[in-house]
């Protein structure tokens, strides 16, 4: 899991870091020659919808999600794994229903032959497999969870289920800051 976590990390950031390129460049030439190059902001539009599916999935993996945790901690590890459990399940229903939703939009913009109302006039198949490719993605990943998840609670493996599921706390998140704060200096001195 953590390969496809680097593949999409890494996707998401060249996205971005092409689009800020690209933005940058239409800046310099409007303002140095007065012309536009047309499209960017077209571009950024298919980089959010691409990228925010991708961030789901980030997100999803790296348990960040946000969720109300304020008695999570305070309840038995029983309680912790049920809602734990749920959590998960609820997220696979939400990535589903997202899921069948891309579709439809997919078989409209195939029905009706749609085009990006640009001068590009972009046919958005093009763009929405590719965000629907990154929603499946999602998908996929909430629905192997959940089952993980199931497979865990079923065998009573309720310590595993809590530590691969449970919201992230302060300490973690402390912690991974203070990790990347040291590679990053260590970086900077090499």
């Amino acid at each position: 899991m953590a390969r496809l976590e680097n593949l999409l990390a890494a996707l998401f950031g060249s996205i971005f870091l092409g689009l800020s390129a690209l933005i940058a460049i239409e800046v310099v030439v409007r303002k140095v020659f007065g012309v536009s190059l047309q499209g960017a902001d077209e571009l950024g539009g298919y980089a959010l919808a691409v990228g925010s599916t991708l961030a789901f999935t980030l997100a999803l993996f790296g348990r960040n999600h946000i969720r109300v945790d304020v008695l999570h901690e305070r309840l038995s590890v029983t309680w912790q794994a049920a809602l734990n459990w749920l959590s998960s399940l609820l997220m696979a229903g939400f990535a589903a229903l997202l899921g069948v939703l891309a579709i439809g939009v997919i078989r409209d913009t195939l029905d009706f032959q749609s085009t990006a109302q640009t001068s590009w006039a972009t046919p958005l198949i093009y763009p929405q497999s590719v965000w629907y490719v990154g929603q499946t993605v999602f998908m996929l990943a909430a629905a192997a969870i959940a089952l993980r998840a199931s497979y865990l609670l079923a065998r009573g493996r309720l310590a595993q289920l809590n530590a691969d599921l449970q919201p992230r706390s302060v300490k973690e998140e402390v912690d991974e800051e203070l990790h990347d704060l040291a590679a990053r200096q260590e970086g900077a001195r090499s």
